[in-house]
């Protein structure tokens, strides 16, 4: 067995071709899951995540073309390969396939060595578009963390999970945290400068009105009378 990963839908109504196309691919160390039909096959598909369809195109009630037209039209499956496995062997199907997205075309009886290499094919190509997939995510987590400055609702942990990243992006988000967290504490700052001064400024308010109050004509007044009834009373003593 060798050490080939991934999981592999094989679609065909013949119960012998799936038995033993099955059997070849789970002999290539791959995990594999079986549909009699279109209908069931895009019921698995939208189930669980597979890698590459090996899918028959004649078939009763829903035929591959079919099942290749909707798959390419569902923007949860249309990027998954898709290798037809027919004993139809006419140019012109090959050519309509391939036009509606398939990703490979392969003649019955198949070759497992070619059968093999056009799914490590596959395989290298959807592992290639998951990475880009998994990047454009991260680019609008970017995006966003990017709105929620101007928002003042930034977070900077919620970055973390493309600031882990060892490229340019991640050095991106890295530096997006470094300078947020910066903004914010400087925000923070200046709030604390401006609690202070509106303190400062509340208190020459209050000296002023002191100031206010003790230089004025009726505040000596009571000072003087003040004075004279203290020295009334010193001298009555």
């Amino acid at each position: 067995m060798t050490n080939a990963s991934g999981m592999m839908l094989v679609v065909d109504d013949d119960m012998l071709n799936r038995t033993l196309l099955a059997a070849s691919l789970e002999d290539q160390g791959y995990s594999v899951e079986t549909a009699e039909d279109g209908q069931v096959a895009l019921a698995l598909l939208r189930e669980g995540p597979f890698d590459v369809v090996l899918l028959d195109l004649l078939m009763p009630e829903m035929d591959g073309y079919q099942v290749l037209e909707q798959m390419k039209a569902d923007p949860y499956l249309r990027h998954i390969p898709v290798i037809i496995i027919s004993a139809l062997d006419e140019l012109d199907s090959v050519v309509r396939c391939i036009e509606m997205g398939a990703t490979d075309y392969l003649p019955k009886p198949f070759d497992p060595v070619l059968l093999r290499a056009r799914i490590n094919a596959s395989l290298a190509s959807k592992r290639l578009r998951d990475l880009e997939l998994e990047y454009l995510e991260q680019v609008g987590h970017v995006i966003a963390a990017a709105g929620e400055v101007e928002a003042a609702t930034f977070e900077p942990h919620s970055l973390n999970s493309v600031a882990s990243r060892s490229d340019a992006l991640g050095q991106l988000a890295r530096v997006f945290q470094r300078m947020a967290q910066e903004v914010r504490a400087r925000e923070e700052r200046l709030k604390q400068q401006v609690q202070e001064l509106r303190i400062v400024i509340d208190e020459a308010r209050q000296a002023k009105k002191v100031a206010e109050i003790t230089e004025s004509d009726y505040y000596q007044q009571l000072r003087s009378q003040a004075a004279q009834l203290r020295s009334i009373i010193d001298e009555g003593s």
